[in-house]
């Protein structure tokens, strides 16, 4: 599939680096900045373009004219508009994706009706952000929640605490404990490595797990891996700016928020804004505005500045002053595999929540939801089964019969509104929803080829 990428930011980037590791994609990235593109050539197979991104010659000298998948990424809504326009005026460009941040745009739906702005799908990394973190706080406990389905069925990531009442036992055990909840495991990790997956497999106290199970049993299962935490009441949230404004804006009804912003001008503009949310002028690494603002009393510190180093401080000094969960928004991958579970609860990836919306538009046969998992290493899809047996290497077969690569698993059927846990024995028929976990997402290519109905 050839790819064009416009915009070599930190989105832009990671798109670039989850795509050309497919063997499938012929990527190009286009970017004015010539010594980041060279960086970029350095570390991934890709072509580059020097050049406005919104100049039809910059698009024909990357290769707009048989191009399948056009990325708007960069950090200007109207170049990446333009560019769009342009595809679709001059090549008919089949897909084409933007990053669209103002409101301004996003919420006028006419602008993106049939017939109008020539973009098929906006992006917007801050909203996208903002509703992962409110998942996450809906879930006290859980480390990443994804839905599939429309809601119907969600894939939560855990840590395993040693009061839980599944530590210690074997996985088959799980229908014992919650013998009206239908859940299913799909994969466990133990000091970062993958480990095999039986009905006598233990479960270890601090084992990282993925399971899957309909939204109403979430709660039930969670309880049997771990102590259920308090609901969220008390949060604080270190800085302003888009994405923490965003969550101000989105919680201060249902919950306490203090939101700490070091730009006086900022703070006034949103204090004016926010009707409940308490907004705080200062440095949220300063110890003494932490304990002044009683840090201790607080559920959730969550710092979302613009400094990533600010975030891991601010962060972990806020976890020692006594604040019972901390997360920090952190761009590096390196980062976060230093911090997350040590010094900080949570580590935040713009890029990775970002990329699995990005992925679900660029995947071959009929993927509808795609979601990034374990700082990119791993991921989960839903891809719809099209055909009949003879027609389909899925549709018409028993998950046993199903050849996947290895560390992918079939975890989840939703057929029609019936959600309904994959085993050895469950048949798969034509239309269903199939949620699949992968492990090493290296492995994407040959899961896609499987949902590929035959001609």
């Amino acid at each position: 599939m050839k790819i064009l990428i416009l915009g070599a930011g930190q989105v832009g980037r990671t798109a670039a680096f989850h795509l050309a590791r497919e063997p499938a994609n012929e990527v190009t990235v286009v970017d004015t900045d010539e010594e980041l593109l060279r960086d970029l050539q350095d570390r991934l197979d890709i072509r580059a373009v020097a050049g406005n991104a919104s100049y039809p010659g910059v698009l024909e000298s990357a290769g707009i004219a048989d191009t399948e998948v056009l990325v708007a990424l960069t950090s200007s809504d109207e170049v990446n508009i333009v560019a769009c326009q342009i595809a679709h005026a001059l090549y008919r460009t089949p897909t084409k994706i933007a990053r669209i941040r103002s409101s301004e745009y996003t919420s006028r739906e006419q602008l993106f009706s049939e017939g109008a702005l020539a973009v098929d799908v906006w992006i917007n990394p801050e909203q996208l952000v903002t509703e992962h973190i409110a998942r996450l706080l809906s879930y006290p406990g859980a480390l990443q929640v994804v839905e599939f389905a429309d809601g119907r069925v969600t894939l939560v990531g855990l840590r395993a605490r040693p009061e839980g009442l599944l530590v210690g036992k074997e996985l088959r055990t799980l229908r014992e404990h919650l013998p009206d909840t239908d859940a299913r495991v799909a994969a466990i990790y133990r000091d970062g490595r993958l480990i095999p997956l039986g009905g006598d497999t233990v479960i270890a106290a601090e084992d990282e797990i993925f399971f899957v199970a309909a939204a109403d049993d979430l709660r039930r299962v969670m309880a049997e891996l771990r102590r259920s935490d308090d609901p969220v009441r008390r949060l604080v949230i270190a800085g302003g700016g888009n994405i923490g404004f965003r969550l101000a804006r989105t919680l201060e009804k249902s919950n306490q928020v203090k939101l700490i912003e070091r730009d006086p001008r900022r703070a006034r503009r949103i204090s004016e804004v926010l009707e409940s949310a308490i907004v705080l002028q200062g440095d949220a690494a300063d110890e003494e505005l932490l304990i002044e603002e009683n840090i201790d009393s607080a559920d959730v510190f969550a710092a979302l500045t613009n400094s990533e180093e600010a975030n891991v401080l601010s962060a972990m000094l806020a976890k020692r002053l006594g604040a019972r969960r901390v997360m920090a928004l952190v761009n590096r991958p390196s980062y976060g595999e230093l911090m997350e579970n040590r010094s900080i609860d949570i580590v935040l990836s713009p890029q990775t929540i970002t990329i699995g919306s990005l992925l679900q538009h660029v995947r071959r046969g009929d993927v509808v939801r795609v979601h990034s998992l374990r700082r990119g290493a791993a991921e989960a899809m839903e891809a719809v089964v099209h055909g009949s047996r003879e027609r389909s290497r899925v549709a018409g077969r028993r998950v046993e019969e199903i050849v996947l690569p290895d560390g992918a698993s079939i975890v989840a059927i939703v057929r029609g509104e019936q959600v309904v846990m994959a085993h050895h024995d469950t048949l798969i028929e034509g239309e269903d929803h199939v949620i699949v976990f992968l492990a090493d997402r290296r492995h994407v290519e040959a899961v896609e080829r499987l949902f590929q109905a035959e001609t």
